[in-house]
């Protein structure tokens, strides 16, 4: 009974803190986007980021280099999330974050289906009915929002988050191939690493540097978004990504509740009763059937 709870209990636990982490960072980061630029936000996260990782990572005394199938996915992922980030950063600058978050919910439904192609994973029915359910709860939200309709402004911020949303879904389905070779630390510090390395080539032209007042805020983003991702390796090395992927969903929860107590945006009934199918969803999408299939590793990149 304890390793059946500790396999199931505890990496779905760690994705939702995870995930709760990252929309914490989300609000921290907004801000800053609107300051200096989302480019500009995304290179000081992940420089930050990258020197928070190396004190940890250097430190210890295990072998530090990784071996090239990991070096590899380090520098595949760390492509896909410098864009992804800066995407997503450029949107939530220009859209509220509740919004943009579930206009993002696409990613799982994709990276559903990635899973399978790539990991080899069968599609378990409570997947995608899970998958279902949150797509739902986030139609119930967009619905109720587009009431007032977007403002002329919104729509390239909203298509910006939408094209985010697919690099996401990749970046889910490489995460899940990640985490099975290399360990939570190592995957965090090359995380930060590979995308300043990328971002850094347009740093000359792009790069816009932070005022005193940006500061504070991008070290915080930087740690709550190196923990995450900690996290998130570590979820994903113990589970299945179909089983993980609606935690996702839980993203739009913490936004609107950042949202409101951090830019006094309004929680409304339509936003709790989508929230509440988004959870069903995630219980649902968690349920194990007793024979797990193990992903195929020799898929290649």
């Amino acid at each position: 009974m304890p390793v059946a709870w500790s396999s199931s209990v505890l990496p779905f636990g760690a994705a939702c803190l995870g995930i709760a982490l990252f929309a914490a960072m989300d609000a921290t980061l907004k801000a800053v986007a609107i300051a200096i630029g989302a480019y500009s936000t995304t290179l000081w996260r992940a420089a930050i980021g990258t020197a928070i990782g190396g004190l940890l990572f250097l430190g210890r005394r295990q072998r530090i280099w990784p071996g090239r199938p990991a070096l590899r996915l380090h520098l595949l992922r760390g492509a896909v999330t410098a864009l992804m980030a800066v995407l997503f950063f450029w949107g939530i600058a220009r859209i509220p974050l509740a919004e943009a978050i579930a206009i993002s919910f696409v990613a799982p439904l994709i990276a559903l289906f990635l899973a399978a192609a790539v990991l080899g994973e069968r599609i378990r029915a409570p997947a995608i009915a899970g998958s279902l359910l949150g797509t739902m709860g986030v139609g119930a939200i967009l619905l109720a929002r587009a009431h007032g309709g977007f403002g002329p402004e919104a729509l390239p911020g909203a298509v910006a988050v939408l094209a985010s949303a697919v690099l996401y879904a990749v970046n889910i389905v490489l995460m899940r191939k990640q985490a099975l070779i290399a360990d939570p630390l190592e995957v965090a510090f090359f995380q930060n690493l590979t995308s300043l390395a990328w971002l850094a080539l347009a740093a000359p032209a792009l790069a816009v540097r932070p005022g005193e007042a940006e500061l504070p805020a991008l070290a915080a983003g930087a740690g709550l978004a190196f923990l995450s991702l900690f996290l998130l390796s570590w979820a994903y090395r113990r589970a299945e990504a179909q089983a993980l992927i609606a935690v996702e969903y839980t993203a739009f929860a913490w936004a609107a509740l950042f949202g409101w107590l951090v830019y006094g945006e309004r929680l409304t009934w339509p936003v709790l009763a989508g929230t509440a199918l988004i959870v069903v969803g995630c219980v649902v999408a968690s349920r194990r059937q007793r024979e797990p299939v193990e992903p195929r590793m020799e898929a290649a990149i």
